[in-house]
């Protein structure tokens, strides 16, 4: 089997940090975070990196990936539009931005033919994620048999205001029985809440959550598409209306067209919503190179 691949959505707009953080420095020398989820995907095993971006940033993330990458990992582009992958009938011309991540692994679907990771950005997901996604896409990956990384709720948040956090729930095998998406979450005394249109809901701090770390068999592109192409007649009038990968993994568990095994691989997480979380992420990032988990110069 090929060497899996690492799909990376880098075509966000950041409007809450206020600026593209998928091409910002936070290492000792100017890393990004996406460098450190490359060398923990080549030290995993990965072959190939392909990255979504918007038109605007193309030519800049080129220049900053490329002599970096180069003779290390195979590097594809894909370009996410407004109207990629939608007919001309369901364009909306009010509409703002594209329909999120389930829309954007879609975009990628002519450039990769074997399983393959997907990850946000502006995430730093941890060596472990990517061992065990490596593991996961080159053993058991199948046509009905998919995976996700799972985070601990009370590790994935925020200091600096309230997060949106997929929450899971398992069988006994665990594997993601569904996903709902809470918004408003944030520690409030001893609890962990969520005061999504200000109705409350107490969550457990080890409740499993997903930071959109995904590991797919190459099929998933056609079953995405096929809930596509029926997600777009249904939304056609809404301008805001969004296509997320949890709602294609919710759609093709309900539809019992797959399982998705939720991995143990979520051990180390920050990231970057808030211009206050940068400097956590700065100093997060100097600890785990004076702990010797990266080189002092990642590419050297």
């Amino acid at each position: 089997m090929n060497k899996p691949t690492l799909l990376i959505l880098a075509a966000g707009i950041g409007s809450r940090y206020g600026g593209n953080k998928q091409i910002e420095g936070f290492g000792p020398h100017g890393e990004t975070i996406i460098e450190y989820s490359i060398f923990d995907a080549i030290r995993a095993g990965f072959g190939k990196v392909v990255f979504i971006v918007r038109q605007e940033i193309l030519e800049t993330v080129k220049e900053i990936f490329l002599p970096k990458l180069e003779g290390k990992i195979e590097v594809d582009f894909v370009v996410q539009t407004l109207n990629s992958l939608v007919p001309e009938e369901y364009r909306a011309p009010d509409r703002k931005k594209p329909y999120g991540t389930g829309h954007a692994v879609l975009c990628a679907k002519e450039v990769i033919n074997e399983p393959f990771a997907v990850i946000n950005a502006d995430d730093f997901y941890g060596k472990e994620a990517f061992e065990a996604l490596g593991t996961f896409l080159k053993d058991d990956v199948k046509e009905n048999l998919h995976c996700m990384v799972g985070y601990a709720l009370k590790n994935v948040l925020s200091e600096n205001g309230t997060v949106s956090r997929g929450v899971c729930e398992t069988n006994e095998h665990f594997q993601l029985i569904g996903m709902t998406e809470r918004t408003a979450i944030a520690r409030e005394g001893d609890e962990i809440v969520s005061r999504e249109e200000n109705d409350p809901l107490v969550i457990a701090p080890d409740t499993p959550v997903s930071m959109n770390c995904w590991g797919f068999h190459p099929s998933f592109f056609e079953e995405a598409d096929r809930i596509w192409k029926a997600f777009l007649p249904e939304n056609k009038d809404n301008i805001k209306s969004e296509f997320y990968i949890p709602s294609v993994a919710n759609t093709l568990i309900e539809e019992k067209k797959a399982n998705i095994a939720i991995l143990e691989g979520g051990k180390t997480w920050f990231g970057v919503t808030y211009p206050e979380d940068k400097p956590v992420v700065v100093a997060a990032l100097k600890r785990l190179h004076e702990a010797g988990d990266y080189p002092d110069h990642l590419w050297e």
